[in-house]
């Protein structure tokens, strides 16, 4: 009875505090009322409560006594009872009318971004919130500041994945109403973002990278100098300074996934030197000893770039081109296999790399093509060149004309196999097959439709968009897939949906995944054995620093 009698002497004397500091019109001048509040949070659990309420309320009239008021207030904030505790947490952003203040709250909450209770999480998200209509360059400053620092024995914030996490599903999608001033605000978050962006997965860059992509200062119609500036930062992040390692899988995901990244502010103009001459510089040269799921990913990232060359850049790396050509286009059979796509991407990267630097062909090819610039070469015997290129062509023109007789006929087996399947299950996977063997038949039809021009002494190349990249019409098959290859085994390794192997770790798979997963079983039996595969989607796993943060 005793305690119920103290419960209730403490909570009186709350209101009266509370009422005679609301109707003081020099609050300051209450200093034994306020004093009181701050007393009564030591007391009982009611007590405690509603001193949650009136500590943050009148907390700016007595800056004498703000040491004691926030030590009082964050021991409330460590309640045990849950109802405090929400009723401290949503009285925070009312200690902030600092920014140094405002910075200390926004770490005190993201702390408590582990709660486990939904309404304890509910008043921190809230209060965050505040906080950020409050002053958002303080607050950003603030949360950033949890996603980008290592101490120096290399250890991260154990709060990052909640603030990232926060971020992600609370700031980006305001971004709108929170960002302002926008222009000032916006460069703000973009620099903060891009320091963050020394340490991340490759999950966490393309969800910044998608952030920065939606901002007003880089859209459609953004100046050349902003494309610019996010190349830079796709640049920064495949690493294009550094020296490569062949071993280094991480540095290679991350390379490729950077430059389909890219591929869209190619198109607006941005420049592709700085990729092209580190893939012509480093990659190309040990193309050979790349892990085979990666060498079709960075073929296609070759081809899908090259449109966007310049002709400077395009004379540079065309001889390494026609040597990957010559390779996989031999001049005789050889009983190896045949990698179709392969062929199709290197045949797509000359003729859009040859239509902007034709003459180059000359000493590389033994063709005749005219400029009148010395570089013509017109005065030297290329034929021997020339009869090796073409020949190469025919001979890859022959197995490729053989498969797609045989993906014809497949194609009726399959119609015949759908008419006579009565599972839903079986039919499904027939359509899976069709798909498949549909894709190779693009396949197919883009090499002899671009290597029919090559056979004239002075070919045209193609530059337009005439020729549609095989893969990129297709549909994501509902099981792990091959390339379009003949010969070789396929993989036995437990993959996880893009025909690599699966990999544990922070991150996702590289952008562009469901492009490779195509042709799943359409070319087996065609050639010396079964087709073999590789797709990609392999993600840049657990964090580091440096070249080592995407394994």
């Amino acid at each position: 009875m005793a305690d119920l009698n103290d419960d209730s002497i403490h909570i009186e004397k709350l209101y009266e505090y509370g009422e005679r500091l609301s109707e003081a019109k020099d609050k300051a001048q209450n200093v034994a009322d306020y004093q009181g509040i701050i007393d009564a949070a030591k007391t009982s659990l009611k007590a405690k409560q509603l001193a949650a309420q009136l500590i943050p309320r009148f907390f700016k009239f007595f800056p004498e006594l703000s040491n004691h008021a926030v030590d009082a207030h964050l021991d409330l904030v460590e309640e045990e009872d849950l109802r405090v505790r929400v009723q401290a947490i949503r009285g925070l952003p009312l200690f902030c009318k600092t920014p140094d203040n405002l910075s200390k709250i926004v770490d005190i909450l993201v702390q408590l971004l582990t709660a486990e209770e939904i309404i304890e999480r509910d008043a921190v998200h809230k209060a965050l919130m505040s906080l950020l209509r409050q002053d958002v360059k303080a607050c950003l400053t603030a949360l950033f500041k949890h996603i980008c620092t290592i101490d120096e024995q290399n250890t991260e914030d154990p709060f990052r994945e909640k603030v990232l996490s926060f971020i992600r599903d609370k700031v980006f999608p305001l971004k709108a109403e929170l960002l302002r001033p926008q222009e000032e605000m916006e460069r703000h978050i973009t620099d903060l973002i891009k320091k963050s962006l020394q340490d991340v997965t490759g999950a966490e860059f393309r969800m910044f990278m998608d952030f920065l992509k939606s901002l007003n200062m880089f859209g459609d119609k953004a100046p050349p100098e902003r494309t610019k500036e996010l190349v830079e930062i796709i640049e920064g992040q495949a690493d294009l300074d550094a020296q490569f390692n062949v071993e280094d899988g991480d540095h290679i995901d991350r390379l490729i996934s950077c430059l389909h990244t890219a591929l869209p502010f190619f198109l607006r103009g941005a420049s592709s030197s700085k990729f092209l001459n580190y893939l012509n510089k480093h990659i190309i040269p040990v193309f050979d000893k790349l892990p085979e799921e990666r060498k079709l990913d960075l073929l296609k990232a070759l081809a899908e770039s090259s449109p966007y060359t310049t002709p400077q850049d395009s004379r540079q790396i065309l001889p390494s081109v026609v040597q990957l050509l010559k390779k996989y286009m031999p001049r005789k059979k050889t009983g190896e296999e045949t990698n179709f796509t392969y062929v199709e991407c290197l045949l797509y990267a000359f003729h859009h790399l040859t239509n902007k630097a034709p003459n180059a062909t000359n000493s590389l090819c033994g063709y005749k093509i005219v400029t009148g610039q010395p570089s013509d070469r017109l005065g030297e015997d290329f034929s021997e060149l020339y009869k090796d290129f073409t020949e190469r062509l025919t001979s890859v023109e022959e197995l490729t004309r053989a498969t797609l007789k045989k993906l014809t006929q497949g194609m009726a087996e399959h119609n015949k196999a759908m008419s006579a399947a009565k599972s839903e299950e079986a039919k499904d996977a027939i359509k899976i097959q069709k798909q498949n063997a549909t894709t190779g038949l693009r396949t197919c039809n883009n090499i002899l439709a671009m290597s029919k021009p090559l056979h004239a002494k002075t070919p045209s190349f193609m530059g337009d968009k005439s020729i549609n990249l095989s893969w990129k019409e297709a549909t994501k098959p509902s099981v792990p897939s091959n390339t379009v290859t003949t010969g070789g085994k396929r993989p036995q390794t437990a993959t996880n949906g893009s025909g690599n192997p699966a990999k544990k770790g922070r991150g996702g798979g590289g952008g562009g995944g469901m492009q490779n997963q195509l042709v799943n079983r359409a070319f087996e039996g065609i050639g010396r054995g079964n087709t073999h595969g590789r797709g990609r989607g392999r993600g840049w796993g657990g964090r580091g620093r440096g070249r080592g943060g995407f394994r």
